[in-house]
């Protein structure tokens, strides 16, 4: 992706720092390399999602559960920037093919999808997974480009990447339940709607407060 003049919120010499680029302590970032530190970050943030996953609330008459991972997803995006992101997210996905860290303790490529019978079947979370990937990446970009600095473009960065997860998740969910546009969105998307706005408010708030912190710690706030 490349950085224009009017998605920029910060100096040119900022692009592409973000909080993750000040997470590592300075102790330890002396003596690790740039890729060890890379590498920690992007562990760690799939390890973030994989705990969030854990919370969990059911939706009556839904197969999508209400859970940690939106919110996570998003804010290790912004915290950790484009590449980072979508490597923290895809190695959270592929550490659930073996591993009970989806959602309610699922795991298994058929999650996603699967072959059964010769036949292509999609599981009915799987659109949501992989929206992750399109959410964090969004969301990172914009980081990058300094989105995450103040409240509303924060609140801004994550209703996009949040809305990048429904445009992969719902269309996956129709295909995988057989259901039609209706029920899809009073399945896949309108219970899920308030929490979206807690999870988005909290996570938009808490980058503007690290870069306090960041600030305060350097002398330049």
């Amino acid at each position: 992706m490349i950085a224009t003049p009017r998605l920029a919120r910060v100096p040119p010499l900022e692009h592409g720092i973000t909080l993750g680029d000040f997470l590592v302590p300075i102790r330890v970032g002396e003596r690790a390399t740039s890729r060890q530190r890379h590498v920690a970050l992007i562990i760690l943030g799939a390890l973030f999602i994989a705990v969030t996953a854990n919370i969990r609330v059911l939706v009556p008459g839904s197969p999508v559960p209400i859970t940690g991972q939106t919110f996570s997803v998003l804010l290790v995006g912004g915290a950790l920037g484009l590449r980072r992101g979508i490597l923290s997210v895809l190695l959270y996905l592929l550490l659930g093919l073996a591993l009970p860290v989806y959602a309610g303790g699922r795991s298994g490529a058929a999650t996603i999808l699967s072959l059964q019978d010769g036949q292509l079947v999609l599981g009915a979370t799987g659109g949501y997974l992989l929206g992750f990937v399109g959410a964090a990446a969004l969301v990172g970009w914009l980081a990058e480009l300094g989105w995450d600095r103040r409240i509303w473009s924060a609140a801004a960065a994550m209703a996009l990447g949040n809305a990048v997860i429904y445009l992969v998740g719902l269309p996956w969910l129709a295909a995988a339940t057989g259901a039609g546009a209706q029920e899809t969105i009073q399945r896949g998307l309108l219970p899920f709607l308030p929490g979206d706005v807690l999870k988005l408010a909290v996570a938009a708030g808490l980058l503007p407060v690290g870069w306090w912190v960041v600030r305060r710690g350097s002398g330049d706030g």
